[in-house]
Parts: C-alpha cells; structure tokens; sequence
C-alpha cells in the first residue's frame, strides 16, 4: 500500500523542496539552445532574400486585375484598358469543359469590355440593324472590319456568335441566371435561346459554365472583396475595437473590487444576451414565413458576396437559434456540474486582478504582441502575393475539339502565321498562366513553401514570447515578499528583456516544433481538397486519421509549450529541460489542473462573450440604422450590409486574441501554474508569510504530498486544516467547510 501511495511521484519526479531563498525568477541565468537561435537567425536571414526576390519579381495587378487573352489587365489605370473594367468571355460554354481544371483558364476568347451585356442578340441579327451592331461592337475586339461576312468574323474569332444578359461578378461577365420555384433555371425570362448557329441553348448549359468559370477565382476575388470592403470601413471598425477595449478595462478594474458579484453578473448577462439572440432569431424566422423567396436553402443560394443575402433566408435565422439553443444549454449544464468550483476560481481571478493591478502595464503588453502579429501576417501576405504574381506570361494552344498542339507552349505574335492554326483551325494561342523557365521560376513553389513555413514559425515565436514576457512579470509578483515594494519597477520590461537575451534559442525550438506541426496539417488539408472527387475510401479514410492525429498533436504541444515558457522564464533552463519539468508537474496536479484551469477559463471566456456580445449587438442597432442618431451618418458613408457580420467576426476573433492575451492570458494561463510551481517549494507554513489570498489559493490549490490518500478526500481535509492554519496565522482567511 505505501509503495502504491509513492508511485506517482516516482513516477513523474519528485515534488521539489522547499527553498527560502528564492526569491522569484532567477537572475544569474545563462544562454539557452543557442544552435536554435543560430538557427532561427539564418532562416530569418533567409527569408529577407526570398522576400527580395519576390518584391523585384512580383506584380501585384495580376490579382487585382483580371487578365484577357493577350495578358493585358482589365481596369489598370494609364493603360488603354483603363475604363474596361470587365472581362468578358466570347462563349462561357466552352467554360464547362474539363480542360478549365487542368490549366485554370477557359478555351475561348476574353476581352476587357466596359459594361457586361444586357440583352438576348445574336450576331447575325445584329449585321442586320446599324443600332444593334454598333451595341455589338463593344463585345467585339478592336478596328474589327464589319464588312467581312458573318462566318468570316466567326472563324477569326473578332466577335461572339451571342450575347445575353450578364452581370458583374469579381470582375468578369457571367450569366445572369435565376431559379425559379420548381427548380427551373432562367435567363432574362427565358429558359433557353439561340447561340447564334441556329442551336438553342438551355440556361442550365450556362449555369454549370458559369461555376466552372468560376471555380478558380471564388476564393480569391470573395477575399478581394472582404479586403476593400475592409479598406472602406476600417474607422468603424477601430471605433468598434476601441469600445471593446474599454469595455475589457472597465471589466478588469471591476473583477479586481467585485470579483465575485461580477461573476455572477456576467453569467446571469451571458445567459440573458444568448436569450435575446434566440428569441430575435425567432422573431426573425416568424417575419420570413411565407415570404417569396424566404424559402430557398442555404445550399441552393451557394457562394454568395453579399453576405446580407443570407439574412433573406428563413433557414439562416432557424441555424442561428438552434446554435444559440445549444450554447445556452452547453452553458447551463456546465454551471450546474461545475458549481462547487466556482468559489474557488473566483478566488483565483480575485487574486489574478490583485496581480494585474500591480503589473498594470500587463494590459498593454499585448498591443505589442497584437503589433508584431500584425507586422508578420502583413509581411507574409504581401511576400505571398509578390511570389505568386512573379512569373512571366506563358502562352498555350487552347482548341475545343482534338488537337495534338493542345495545351502546347506558343507565341501569340507568331501563331497565326505557324502551322498549327492550319492543323488545328478552330486552335487559338491565348494567355494561360504567368510561369517561367528560369531558376527561380522553377522553384517557386518551394519558395511559397518557405514562405509559409516562417510565417508559422514566426508567428510562434511572437506568441511564446509573450508568454514568457508574462509569465516572468507575474512570477515577479508573486515571489514577492512584501507588494509591491519588492516587485521589480518595470517587470514586463525586465521580462521581455531576459526572454531576448537569454531564451530566443528556447522560444525558437519551441515554436520550431509547432511550426513543422502546422505545415504538415496545412499539407493534409491540402491532399484532403484534391481527393475530394477521388473515390478511394481508404485514402480518405487514412487521411481523416492523420487529420485527427496531427490535430491532437498540435493541441498537446501548444499545452506543453505554454507551460514550458512558464518554467523558461521563472528558471531560466533550456527548453526540452523545462517542458520535461512543467509535464511532470502537471502530472503530479493533474486533477487539480484539469478542473480549476478550465473552469476559470470558462468564466474568463464568459467575459470575453459578454463583451463580444454586448459591442456585437450594438454594432448590429448601429449598421441596421435602428438608432436614429446616427442614421445621417451612415447614410454618408460608405457601409456595405455584409460590413456589420465583417465586423463581428473581426471583433470577436480580434477581440478574443487580445483580450485573451490581456486579461485571461495573466488571470488564468500563467497564475494557476506559476502557483502549481511555487506549491512545489512551499508548505502551508509558507504560505502564511503571503498575503491572503494567495495563502487561501495555495491552501487549495495543491496540498502536500505527505498527506496522500484519495484525491476527493484529500482535497476536502486538507483545504480544511489548510484554512485553519492560516486562519491562526492572523491573515483573515475565513475557514470553510469544504
């Protein structure tokens, strides 16, 4: 029995003793895994190159501009094509077919055109009238000799056989179809017309065209649009995020006093504002019964820009209330289970406040975080998108029918003089891709694939070394004697400055690992969309495991890493040292980290809710117009109704990141286990020379291992005669019967 009872300390290591000398982070410390920062700096190092061959390589317009047959950009400012806009494809039918998915680009002529068409017009009809043909011209090529017959204009591809009524969409004409009830697909009224060779063609042709077109550039020109609409109202969206942050201060201050009233405020607030949202979806859904067209499922309407066109939909409004339903249950059910522990994580919070309100520049240090993420999405992008528009124009034979020149390299100036326009008569040399046969040119793809693995790695070590930062400023505080006298006078400078000097190497290790981890699941997803079509079951099903595998690797090693940093800065150890410490730590509390860790992170992310909710709900009053104060506003400026759910998801992503990083990052990441670390050197009597709360949260939170018998029972007894002591100890700690 007794070799049972030290097992587990064996084990995971033995629990540390008690030092009366440690006085907090330690301050002798020495470099550590300086091949790692050697490392990182030459991968840093060489990045600057790449970025410097993409920047001198690069041309942007080919994303912004939509290209024609000859590679000149629609729309480009000081060019002739300057007010055509548009592109517009001579026959989109050809579009439907499967060479669209090997070369990204459809078999049939495309001009630059400065209004899509708006009429059913054929080009034999349009010969006849003057007034038809001159509106044919525009959606014909340039200086075209109108006195050549029909045929003749046809077969040196001058004109389109038809139009018919397009619209605009990521600058490119595409059919202007509808459905109608019953599923019949119309264009212009009519469900089909003459293609201009006597044939008729069904509007369906045209939708199953318009999605091939397409399937290239969705993904694209919708982030396009996602970005301008940014561009036009990121003042509201700064006023947004300056509410919130005033909203999180005002929140923190008031923890610090009531921390457990306000508790208790933001669940019963939660509760109340996922109430209104399920009973405004409900309204909403009632409004839309019966409505023409309210009807139409999600899956039917597709990809839409204009996300207020989902807001039309009595399905959409059923989705969210169901969502809202589910999280209101989720919620109450965990507040049920888990209501013996909330006294202790208030207690927990209410000391995390005590040290957010001697480190008060611990709420401002994630702007800096927030500013370096911000700097290395900013220069991935923008090397993303050099890399990816450095290529040359290349040219290819592109024939709707069987040639053997078929997607074949050539020369447009050339073409029609060669031997291939008189094998294959219906051939044509259009622009394919921009590519290239140079050194860099073939390797691109590996520069992408560098480019993307730093941006990981960075963007890790940005993050670890704001946990280090942190954890070392709070573990200043808590080590020390008398507050704030002995607290450091600027701990978070003094933190920041330590991880730089001596741990770069350890964060970079760390972040090294994630980052490997990340780029194989990004190369899983990326194998997962190309075998959608495939039908190997087994593939599939291998792959969904690795996906699954992978994922849970990456949660763990973020699990690990966090605490490693922790035990990083407080010891000043390597990292493999300190994640082996911080693991086995965990271990030796692993119920106790399981329970009170997430229960306070589930209270902190009710106030993270909370506040998303109450600045979402008046960003919804506000862009909605239903606030008559400010209708003169927005009635002036340029504000899209798909901006308002933009905004939401920049605030709540945004918004949970900072406000994480501000508040609950030293509220409940790094105060638990900076505590769990500091229970390994104390005893009770110890924590009788604290202060008093954090006497009652290391009572709690950890007895000794001499008292080892089952862990419900130990907690109840030991929290008990913990309490008891340092009740006797003059530090006010009322005992309770726990």
């Amino acid at each position: 029995m007794k070799a049972e009872e030290t097992e587990p300390e064996s084990k995971f290591g033995d629990s540390r003793k008690y030092d009366p000398n440690f006085k907090g982070p330690i301050q002798n410390r020495s470099c550590t895994d300086v091949l790692c920062c050697v490392l990182f700096i030459l991968a840093l190092m060489g990045y600057f190159v790449v970025a410097i061959l993409a920047w001198s390589q690069g041309d942007p317009r080919k994303v912004i501009y939509p290209t024609d047959s000859k590679g000149q950009f629609c729309g480009q400012q000081g060019t002739s094509l300057e007010k055509k806009p548009l592109l517009f494809y001579f026959n989109i039918l050809k579009c439907a077919s499967p060479l669209v998915l090997l070369e990204f680009q459809c078999p049939t002529t495309q001009i630059c055109v400065e209004k899509c068409p708006d009429r059913f017009l054929t080009l034999v009809k349009a010969k006849r009238n003057d007034q038809d043909l001159q509106y044919y011209s525009q959606f014909c090529k340039e200086d075209v000799d109108f006195t050549l017959t029909t045929p003749e204009l046809l077969r040196d591809r001058a004109c389109p056989a038809m139009i018919f009524p397009s619209k605009p969409f990521t600058r490119r004409c595409l059919p202007a179809l509808e459905t109608r009830k019953g599923g019949v697909v119309v264009i212009g009224n009519e469900t089909s017309f003459s293609d201009g060779n006597t044939m008729n063609v069904n509007a369906t042709d045209l939708l199953e065209a318009s999605k091939k077109s397409n399937i290239v550039l969705e993904a694209r020109q919708v982030f396009m649009r996602i970005f301008e609409d940014y561009t036009q109202s990121w003042h509201w969206i700064l006023l947004g995020l300056l509410v919130a942050m005033v909203l999180s201060l005002l929140f923190i201050l008031l923890l610090r006093l009531l921390a457990g009233v306000m508790v208790w405020v933001m669940i019963i607030m939660v509760l109340l504002v996922i109430a209104y949202g399920i009973v405004h979806c409900y309204m909403q859904y009632v409004q839309f019964r019966g409505q023409p067209g309210a009807d139409v499922s999600i899956t039917d309407l597709g990809l839409q820009t204009d996300f207020s066109v989902y807001l039309q939909l009595q399905q959409t409004w059923l989705a969210f209330m169901i969502i809202l339903c589910i999280v209101e249950v989720i919620i109450i059910l965990l507040l049920i289970f888990l209501r013996k522990r909330l006294q202790i994580a208030i207690a927990l919070i209410k000391e995390a406040s005590r040290a957010v309100g001697h480190v008060m520049s611990s709420l401002f240090y994630p702007l800096l975080t927030f500013a370096l993420l911000a700097l290395v999405i900013a220069y991935w992008a923008i090397t993303a998108v050099f890399l990816s528009t450095s290529s040359a124009a290349v040219y290819k034979v592109f024939n709707s029918s069987e040639c053997e020149f078929s997607r074949q390299t050539c020369d447009p100036e050339t073409f029609n003089s060669s031997n291939i326009s008189s094998l294959c008569p219906d051939a044509e040399c259009m622009f394919a891709f921009y590519g290239g046969e140079t050194f860099y040119h073939r390797y691109l793809i590996l520069f992408q694939f560098y480019n993307l693995f730093l941006f990981f790695w960075c963007v890790n070590f940005v993050v670890a070394l704001g946990h280090v930062t942190l954890a070392g400023a709070f573990a200043s505080y808590y080590w020390a004697f008398k507050k704030p006298e002995d607290i450091p006078a600027f701990p978070i400078f003094s933190s920041l400055g330590r991880a730089l000097r001596y741990h770069t190497g350890s964060l970079a290790f760390g972040s090294l690992i994630l980052a490997i981890v990340q780029v194989i699941r990004v190369t899983l997803e990326y194998l997962d969309h190309k075998l959608k079509g495939a039908e190997n079951r087994f593939a599939k099903f291998l792959l969904s495991c690795l996906k699954c595998c992978f994922w849970c690797l990456e949660k763990c090693i973020r699990f690990i890493n966090r605490n490693a940093y922790i035990m990083v800065a407080i010891y000043g150890k390597n990292f493999c040292t300190s994640a082996k410490d911080a693991f086995f730590l965990l271990m030796r509390n692993i119920i106790r980290v399981a329970v009170l860790d997430k229960v306070t992170d589930f209270l902190l992310f009710l106030g993270k809710l909370l506040i998303v909710g109450i600045v979402g709900i008046g960003s919804f009053f506000f862009f909605s117009g239903r606030i008559k104060a400010v209708e003169i506003i927005l009635h002036s400026t340029i504000i899209y109704a798909h901006h308002l759910h933009t905004i939401l998801l920049t605030l709540m992503h945004i918004h949970l990141h900072i406000h994480s990083r501000a508040h609950a990052t030293p509220f409940i990441s790094y105060t638990p286990h900076l505590i769990y670390s500091a229970l390994q050197y104390a005893t009770c009597s110890y924590a009788a020379s604290h202060t008093h709360a954090h006497a009652f949260l290391l009572c709690t939170l950890m007895p000794p291992h001499a008292h080892a018998r089952s862990p419900a029972h130990l907690h109840r007894s030991y929290t008990r005669s913990c309490l008891r002591s340092c009740a006797r100890t003059h530090l006010h700690v009322r005992p309770t019967h726990a």
